[in-house]
């Protein structure tokens, strides 16, 4: 399968392809062999015909009156987004969040290993993070070059945001995640998505906010 099709498609449909990938890997799990787009959208909030149109992206064809073969699929969807090789990942940030982030579990389960945390902040330089230890940022680069890193995970507070992608971009990291709540700008050829946690809660306020107003004027 062609893997560059990804950077063609447009951005809700490969944030829904990822989630039918941990769908699919739940399904595989549970011995489920096929599975209808009306099956998938149930579980995942979403019209059957959402689920066929975003999947004729990736040529997955479905057999009539049975759906799709769960097996193939979840190797079609692995394969398509990069979940069939391993990824090295460093995180930028040796906070709560970024503690947090290196010793969440279901980073291996998706292929994911975190290859090292960053920091350049000497009281905690050095501390034991779950199989890890937080090690200066002089030292990233090598890090980076020796592990093979592509991927970097930003989570450092807003003044640092630009000059720590700088840094990351300078080691030869090639995807970043930002989840520092700050606009920051990467050279052509390095991919950057934002996590934004407030923004997504500022959202959530909102909706609960409109609620209220409609349940008050009722």
């Amino acid at each position: 399968m062609n893997t560059r099709i990804c950077e063609t498609l447009p951005e809700p449909v490969v944030r829904r392809l990822t989630k039918y990938l941990s769908y699919t890997a739940r399904m595989t799990e549970e011995g489920v062999e096929w599975v209808s787009s009306a099956d998938i959208g149930d579980a995942l909030g979403l019209t059957g015909s959402t689920v066929r149109q975003d999947l004729a992206h990736i040529s997955a064809g479905g057999v009539t009156h049975r759906g799709y073969n769960v097996e193939r699929l979840h190797k079609m969807l692995r394969e398509l987004l990069g979940a069939d090789r391993g990824w090295c990942v460093v995180i930028v940030g040796a906070g709560n969040l970024g503690c947090a982030l290196a010793q969440h579990g279901d980073f291996d389960r998706y292929s994911f290993k975190i290859c090292g945390i960053f920091d350049n902040d000497p009281a905690v330089i050095g501390k034991k993070v779950g199989d890890l230890k937080v090690a200066p940022m002089s030292e990233l680069g090598e890090a980076v070059r020796v592990n093979g890193v592509e991927m970097g995970i930003l989570a450092v507070p807003c003044e640092a945001a630009q000059e720590v992608t700088d840094e990351l971009v300078a080691a030869g990291i090639h995807g970043i995640l930002n989840l520092a709540y700050a606009h920051v700008r990467v050279p052509e050829g390095v991919a950057l998505v934002n996590a934004r946690i407030l923004e997504r809660l500022q959202e959530l306020a909102c909706l609960l906010n409109a609620a209220e107003q409609v349940e008050g004027r009722a």
